[in-house]
């Protein structure tokens, strides 16, 4: 287990593995943390049973703040895939999100894996920003955006994305 301050006088953040009783809590949730936006479809159970060693839970005093899923590449022997993350609102900017995506790095790193892998939504400037700022590259699409290279309808009619890779030491 892992503990971070978040700030001088704040108690201590741990990050640990998720397990299949982590699915209700963070469910619950996780609508609210995007503003109301439907996002469960996109994180069903199965990510807490059989992806548990590398998808990883923040709490501060038992209360969970945040949470990366992932997984190991099974096309990709060289690639990990960061598939959902998410920081409670009143969280955010506080290193939660770059806590998880270290420890995520860190232990596919452990699988021999050079490069980590997620998506976007290109309306998700936030998001878009955050993954620069980790180290993440975009990598070029089908179209643009200022500036911002993206795949048109890259997950369904609409469902634009922007695809990010990092490269890992």
């Amino acid at each position: 287990m892992v503990t971070l301050d978040l700030q001088r006088g704040e108690a201590a953040m741990n990050i640990r593995n998720v397990r299949a009783e982590d699915y209700q809590p963070i469910i619950r949730v996780v609508n609210d943390w995007w503003g109301g936006r439907q996002m469960t479809d996109m994180l069903p159970k199965l990510f807490f049973v059989h992806f548990c060693e590398t998808s990883f839970l923040a709490e501060v005093d038992d209360d969970v703040v945040g949470f990366v899923i992932g997984f190991l590449s099974q096309t990709n022997p060289q690639e990990a895939y960061i598939h959902f993350t998410g920081v409670h609102p009143e969280f955010r900017k506080r290193g939660v999100g770059r806590a998880l995506y270290g420890r995520f790095c860190e232990t596919v790193q452990q699988f021999n894996r050079s490069q980590v892998r997620c998506v976007t939504s290109i309306f998700n400037k936030s998001s878009i920003a955050y993954h620069a700022s980790m180290g993440f590259q975009p990598q070029s699409g089908d179209s643009d955006d200022q500036g911002v290279s993206y795949y048109r309808d890259y997950d369904g009619p609409g469902a634009h994305r922007v695809v990010f890779v990092k490269q890992l030491e």
